[in-house]
Formats: C-alpha cells, sequence, structure tokens
C-alpha cells in the first residue's frame, strides 16, 4: 500500500513464543503462516516494543488492541516533546542549545505527529473502511481520507481476500 516492495509484517502479541496468546492471534499466525505470500516478508509475533524499532512496516492487531497501541503512543509522543521542552527551558544554556536545535526538534515533531498517521484500516471486510480517531479535526481527516482513497485505488479488500480466504 505504501510502495514498500516486500513490506515486514508481524502480528502483535504478548510474546514471540508460539504458544503465548490468544486463540484470535494463534489462529491468525496460523492462517498467515499457511497462506505464504511471497509479497510480503512475514516476521511472526511482535511485541508492543518492537512496534517503534523500525524493523517492521505493517503490524496486525484487533481493534482494541490497536486502539490502546494507538492512544498510549500519542501519549508517550506527547510527553517527551514537553519533556525535551522542559528540559531546554530550565537553564539559560539549554535555552541556547534549543536555539540550535530547533529545526531537528520541528522536523522531528513534524514526523512524530499523530495527525499525519490518521486512519486505521480495519482488514477483512469487502470494502474499505477506514476508522479516523474521534479526536481527529480537519486535518487528521484529510490524512485518513488518502488512506482510504489509496486503498481503494490498491483494491485492498480483493486482495486481501484473493490471497487469503
Amino acid at each position: 500500500m505504501d510502495g514498500i516492495e516486500r513490506p515486514r509484517v508481524a502480528l502483535l502479541n504478548v510474546g514471540s513464543e508460539a504458544t503465548k496468546g490468544s486463540a484470535t492471534v494463534r489462529e491468525a499466525d496460523a492462517l498467515i503462516r499457511r497462506h505464504a505470500d511471497p509479497g510480503f516478508d512475514y516476521c511472526g509475533y511482535a511485541e508492543g516494543g518492537d512496534v517503534f524499532q523500525g524493523q517492521l512496516d505493517v503490524v496486525v492487531c484487533d481493534g482494541f488492541v490497536g486502539n490502546v497501541m494507538l492512544k498510549a503512543s500519542e501519549g508517550l509522543t506527547r510527553m517527551l516533546v514537553e519533556r525535551v521542552q522542559m528540559a531546554f527551558e530550565s537553564r539559560l544554556t539549554g535555552r541556547l542549545a534549543s536555539l540550535l536545535a530547533k529545526p531537528v526538534l520541528k522536523r522531528l515533531k513534524q514526523e512524530l505527529d499523530p495527525v499525519r498517521y490518521n486512519g486505521a484500516s480495519l482488514l477483512g471486510l469487502k470494502h474499505i473502511v477506514v476508522k479516523s480517531h474521534g479526536g481527529a479535526q480537519a486535518d487528521g481527516f484529510y490524512y485518513a481520507i488518502l488512506r482510504a482513497l489509496h486503498e481503494v485505488e490498491q483494491a485492498l479488500p480483493a486482495q486481501l481476500a484473493k490471497r487469503f480466504c
């Protein structure tokens, strides 16, 4: 969907061992392994800490777990930005350093802005459904609509059905 030649895909789980997780997660793992697809690299289970390591392109989970993960990630991002700002503002040397670091911090803040990643795709349906964040403003809806349009262009539900049904 995002132009990645061979995306690395994992199932979010409470551990990496085959015996861990709910029956649904273990069934999904078995289904994906049974229908191995040359279009992506299935990496098995991922734990919460694996999500932000840069080793995965797609992490699949149920809606409840995804929502918890999303909100925890947003909260962590806000907290980190606030702490960095407080650290710079706490001393004169920090304020001077912040002037030098301002362009880098601005770019990092933009990259981490959750608005840019608004829109979770609900998979396993016959049609495109992209769930937007409840607190999203117009710019957040814009990104969710872009995601939905891209999925329509790529015929995502048909591709998934062809591979897994």
